[in-house]
């Protein structure tokens, strides 16, 4: 990124503004780097939901997670509408929690009618609090606990399985459920959920060989994956299947990667799905659902160039509904399941600027009040981030600093060659697109208290995580009475 235009006209933080209207239904949330109802205000400056994001520093404190619900909101009826418009068949969005799980988050979701993605008890445990409806949860993961396939059970949601070993430990859990009962099985029932009677409802998730031009570590479709069956599998797979009468299998899944801008990948994905499902019907199992996943990329950076979210689902319905009336195959119910490209434009960081360093000759400093713990995406994937002076919208971009965070680690780190405005001491620094990955991965690195997270919408704004106080910090420290003087 430059500081100037071509003509010689000093670019500010202005320049990234959504480029149209929020109320157009057109604007793909994916394809903009601030949330959808961001505007500058009278005071230059940043507001996101109606609200001035430096008075909801002062009121909540920094580091901060803002929540836009209108971009979220937008995202998941674009979704759920392109579906419902190209696909002929039943089809069903599911949030992929993992992106960012908590109780708000995922009752936004599921009043949008979206169902949930979970890949551990704890997700789970959040989804059914939130109150999510058990049938519309599908529970992923590579190496559950028999807890919480335990926990699965008694909810009522359907359990992706991922390999051979939790497949036969569902089908032993499952033999001894019928034997004892689940109440005996241990685990605990979500309170307003009654246990499910068997067959236990699964999907299958297959390995597709499929690459996509991703980072390494969130690339989840090649062979080479600790994720899902391999494909060479199938035949030994669809038998076993097949003869459990204690199973169901409803579906088959699988996910190649995440940040994705290609579309000819999910389109061959969805391709070879139908064709396995023509495969597993020839074992008598009827595969009723067909999950694609997600991994739509979205814009963290100017020259990032995403499919919207319409452009991304339709190549996918037109796939599956041609490849099924080739094999002459009933239309599948259709699931997918997004995440970063539902909630990462829908949040912003919010930080308060402290020291600043000079070293002459090579770069310029400037530290804020969070960092690694709060984001870990730059130091694990080197993710790339954008930020603007929150109250300094319309000022020139003409300092080139680096961010850095307050950790004691020289790799903490969040933009490096970042194009600011001159800044002062208590600034506020917001960095965009954080809506995915930061809470969730968030941790306690140095000690330093989560973060508060707050919701913003029609100049109202709602706390929906508590900043972490020091007593949080220690509250499952166990001293010793030997230890303690």
């Amino acid at each position: 990124m430059v500081s100037t235009h071509p003509g010689g006209v000093q670019l500010s933080a202005k320049q990234y503004l959504p480029q149209t209207s929020s109320n157009n239904i057109n604007v793909s949330p994916n394809q903009e780097i601030l949330p959808l109802s961001a505007k500058v205000n009278s005071q230059d400056h940043l507001e996101i939901g109606g609200c001035d994001v430096t008075t909801l520093v002062q009121q909540f404190g920094s580091p901060l997670y803002i929540l836009d619900e209108e971009t979220l909101r937008t995202a998941c009826r674009q979704y759920r509408e392109s579906c419902q418009r190209y696909y002929k068949g039943e089809s069903q969005v599911l949030y992929a929690s993992k992106a960012w799980s908590c109780l708000a988050v995922c009752a936004i979701a599921a009043s949008e009618g979206l169902g949930i993605d979970v890949v551990s008890g704890g997700e789970l445990y959040t989804a059914l609090n939130a109150g999510a409806s058990p049938e519309k949860i599908y529970f992923h993961g590579n190496n559950k606990s028999r807890e919480e396939l335990i926990l699965a059970i008694q909810s009522g949601c359907t359990i992706v399985v991922d390999n051979w070993y939790e497949l036969h430990t569902l089908v032993e859990i499952a033999e001894k459920m019928e034997r004892l009962g689940d109440g005996e099985m241990g685990g605990s029932s979500h309170p307003t959920t009654p246990s499910p009677h068997h067959p236990i409802r699964i999907m299958l998730r297959l390995t597709p060989g499929i690459e996509c031009h991703t980072h390494e570590y969130i690339r989840t479709g090649h062979l080479d994956s600790k994720f899902g069956f391999d494909p060479n599998d199938l035949d030994e797979l669809f038998t076993f299947v097949s003869k459990q009468s204690v199973l169901n299998c409803v579906g088959l899944h699988a996910h190649i990667g995440s940040q994705i801008f290609e579309r000819q990948p999910h389109q061959d994905l969805a391709a070879v799905m139908v064709q396995w499902m023509s495969q597993a019907a020839d074992y008598g199992l009827t595969v009723t659902e067909l999950n694609v996943g997600g991994g739509l990329g979205i814009k963290y950076i100017e020259s990032d160039d995403p499919p919207s979210i319409e452009e991304w689902v339709k190549p996918i319905c037109e796939v599956i509904q041609t490849a099924c009336a080739a094999e002459n195959l009933p239309l599948p119910k259709l699931l997918c399941e997004p995440g970063r490209s539902l909630i990462a434009t829908a949040c912003i960081t919010a930080y308060t600027i402290g020291s600043s360093k000079v070293v002459p000759d090579i770069r310029t400093y400037l530290a804020i009040d969070g960092g690694m713990s709060d984001n870990p995406r730059p130091i694990t994937y080197q993710s790339v981030y954008r930020t603007v002076v929150a109250n300094r919208m319309s000022a020139p971009l003409t300092e080139t600093v680096t961010i850095a965070g307050k950790h004691c680690e020289s790799g903490d780190i969040l933009i490096h060659n970042a194009q600011l405005p001159k800044t002062e001491s208590g600034d506020v620094l917001v960095v965009m697109a954080t809506g995915a990955y930061n809470y969730s991965m968030a941790s306690n690195y140095n000690r330093l208290p989560r973060p508060a997270a707050v919701v913003v919408a029609n100049g109202e704004a709602n706390l929906i995580l508590q900043r972490e106080t020091y007593q949080d910090l220690i509250r499952q420290d166990c001293l010793p009475e030997r230890l303690k003087n």
